[in-house]
């Protein structure tokens, strides 16, 4: 009867590990909604409240993160149980990543001249380019809750998406640049925000290889998607 209770305790102390990195998912995607959108709407009370936040977030990674060497100490996980404490580990990071990208976005949102002269097309584009940077996030944390790698290897496609959406956006900028000097420090902050999208991408990308690796076992970094996908169908 103890072993059972013990068994239980343990499988509840793992479902709650994961559910509190599903918590601190949310917060994030919260925070890049927020930062996307009070940069486009020029919104300063809604950056102003993206910054305060970054410190909860901040306060999520480290609590997850000692949960899950406390649970290393406690329990000595093995195979699957081991993957997804470490993967746990490292997405939480990655979320704190993103978490930094958004309160970036929303500080450079919070000088008023981001607007003043450009065209607001690379601006939609940059809000676009957060769609799909936010949906990536999204479908990665449902991979996540569902232990779905087919769906997390799909979020490796959409980030080549990402990629061509900020490269396009370096080059509307160059020419707005070399067409009128002006623009140059108001496009150099909509580069900077471009940037942190695509890095959220990047962060988001790396989650769904985490997700891979907890329910196959492999590791799928730095592996061609042909490789990566063979292995999340397979």
């Amino acid at each position: 009867m103890v072993q059972e209770h013990s068994s239980k305790q343990y499988d509840l102390d793992l479902e709650m590990l994961r559910t509190r990195v599903l918590e601190m998912g949310g917060l994030v995607e919260a925070q890049i909604g927020a930062a996307i959108k009070g940069l486009t709407a020029n919104d300063p009370r809604a950056l102003d409240l993206v910054i305060a936040e970054d410190h909860r977030v901040n306060a999520m990674e480290v609590s997850i993160d000692t949960d899950c060497s406390h649970l290393i100490a406690r329990r000595q996980p093995a195979a699957g149980d081991l993957r997804m404490v470490m993967a746990v580990s490292k997405i939480v990071t990655d979320l704190e990543r993103i978490g930094d990208e958004a309160a970036k976005i929303a500080r450079i949102g919070k000088q008023e001249h981001t607007h003043s002269r450009l065209p607001r097309t690379p601006i939609a584009a940059v809000h676009h380019m957060g769609e799909i940077a936010t949906g990536m996030l999204r479908k990665a944390l449902d991979s996540l809750a569902r232990l779905d790698p087919v769906s997390a290897a799909s979020i490796v496609r959409e980030d080549f998406a990402i990629d061509e959406e900020f490269r396009s956006i370096v080059r509307q900028l160059i020419t707005f640049m070399m067409e009128d000097p002006r623009t140059i420090s108001q496009a150099l902050e909509i580069l900077w925000v471009a940037k942190s999208v695509e890095r959220i991408g990047d962060h988001s990308k790396n989650m769904a290889e985490q997700v891979i690796y907890v329910v196959k076992g492999t590791d799928v970094r730095h592996t061609s998607v042909e490789h990566l996908e063979r292995e999340a169908n397979g």
